[in-house]
C-alpha cells in the first residue's frame, strides 16, 4: 500500500503542478487538454501498484552500478513524448530503422531533444481495441524471442543525436540477444518502459510523459505508472 500510495501521489502532484502552471504569457498551444494513463489496462484496477505488468527497466538492470529505478533523476522522468509507428508490413522488419526515423522527421519535424520515444504497433486510425492489441503481445514464454522494436543503429542515433532519455513499448522486452544495445542504453542513462497501453490514443507529437517508479533503490525492473498529458 505504501508503494502504491507513493506512485499515485507522485504522478498526481506532477500533473497538478503542470496544469497549474498557467502563466499570463502562455498561449493556448502551451496547455494540455487531457491525461491518458498508459499503464497496463488489464491491471489498471489492481489493488496494489506492484501487480501492474507495466514496468521500467532501469539502467542498473542492464549494467549493475548504474541508476536503479529509484535513482533516476526526477528531471528525466518528465519529458516530451513522441510516438513512432511500427509497420512491419511495409518491409517485414519487426524494428524501427534509421530510414524510418528519417521518414518520421521529414513529416513531423525533428524529434525533440531529451524526449521519450514510444513505439506503437498500430496507428490510431486503425481503431484497434485494447483487447485486439493484447493478442499481439507475446506471453512470458516468448520473452527470449521478443526483439526490442527499434534496431541498434536507430536507438544509438536517438540517444547520441537526439539525447533520447527513454523508450516506451507495448510488449515485454528481452535484451539477452543484444547485449551491445543493452550496454549502450545503460551507459546513456536511458530506461525502457515495457508493457504499456493506449498508445492508439496519442498523437505523434505534442504530449508530455510522466514516469512514476517507486523510490526503491533495488536493482532490476520495477513496477511503474506512466501518464501522458495530451494537448
Amino acid at each position: 500500500m505504501r508503494i502504491r500510495s507513493f506512485i499515485i501521489a507522485y504522478a498526481l502532484v506532477l500533473a497538478i503542478l503542470l496544469f497549474a502552471d498557467r502563466r499570463p504569457g502562455s498561449t493556448h498551444q502551451d496547455r494540455y487538454s487531457h491525461v491518458v494513463d498508459l499503464t497496463d489496462a488489464q491491471n489498471a484496477t489492481a489493488p496494489h501498484a506492484a501487480e501492474s505488468r507495466t514496468r521500467i527497466i532501469a539502467p542498473d538492470a542492464l549494467i549493475p552500478g548504474t541508476w536503479a529505478a529509484g535513482q533516476i533523476p526526477p528531471e528525466r522522468l518528465v519529458a516530451p513524448l513522441v510516438v513512432l509507428d511500427l509497420n512491419a508490413a511495409h518491409d517485414g522488419s519487426p524494428q524501427i530503422s534509421l530510414d524510418d526515423i528519417a521518414a518520421w522527421e521529414s513529416h513531423h519535424g525533428m524529434i525533440p531533444q531529451g524526449a521519450v520515444v514510444a513505439i506503437r504497433r498500430a496507428r490510431a486510425h486503425d481503431a484497434l481495441t485494447t483487447t485486439a492489441l493484447s493478442t499481439n503481445v507475446p506471453s512470458n514464454n516468448d520473452l527470449s524471442t521478443t526483439p526490442f522494436p527499434i534496431d541498434r543503429d536507430a536507438a544509438q542515433f536517438l540517444m547520441d543525436a537526439r539525447y533520447t532519455i527513454g523508450f516506451a513499448v507495448e510488449t515485454p522486452v528481452n535484451f539477452t540477444s543484444d547485449r551491445t544495445l543493452a550496454r549502450q542504453l545503460a551507459l546513456h542513462g536511458s530506461y525502457v518502459v515495457e508493457r504499456t497501453a493506449r498508445f492508439t490514443s496519442l498523437p505523434a507529437t505534442g504530449s508530455l510523459i510522466i514516469v512514476a517508479p517507486a523510490r526503491d533503490k533495488k536493482p532490476g525492473e520495477a513496477a511503474v505508472r506512466i501518464l501522458a498529458m495530451v494537448r
